[in-house]
């Protein structure tokens, strides 16, 4: 079991106390991620002259939309992962369908060039019989 984590971090210029099984520089990057949100959202005038908490709502609700997104696109990569796998699954299979027919090719090659070189042999002494 991991240890836990007591990381001191600051979240809107205040110092907050984060604890969880996480390492420390993971605190810190959803500390800075929150940070960015607030940093790019106090850059729009219409959100600084809204009262705070309605500030507040509106980055919940920004954040819980990213995470939607990420969730979303991280649905989607795994449906490509599965279509990819079952891709290479079929290849795997069409090629060892195809080492199987080379080497069955193979073998029956080099029977028929054992017949043709037994019937070579066989026409040499047929015509050595005949000259006789």
């Amino acid at each position: 079991m991991s240890v836990k984590t007591d990381t001191e971090v600051i979240i809107g210029g205040k110092v907050f106390t984060l604890s969880g099984y996480e390492s420390e520089e993971y605190l810190q990057k959803v500390a800075s991620y929150i940070n960015n949100k607030m940093a790019e959202y106090n850059k729009v005038d219409s959100f600084r002259r809204q009262p705070v908490d309605m500030q507040n709502v509106l980055l919940h609700l920004n954040i819980a939309d990213d995470y939607f997104k990420a969730k979303k696109q991280i649905s989607l990569l795994e449906e490509e992962l599965q279509g990819k796998e079952k891709e290479l699954y079929n290849l795997k299979h069409e090629l060892i369908a195809a080492q199987i027919k080379l080497e069955n090719t193979e073998k029956n090659i080099k029977g028929l060039q054992k017949e043709v070189n037994e019937s070579a042999k066989k026409i040499v002494r047929l015509e050595t019989e005949l000259k006789k």
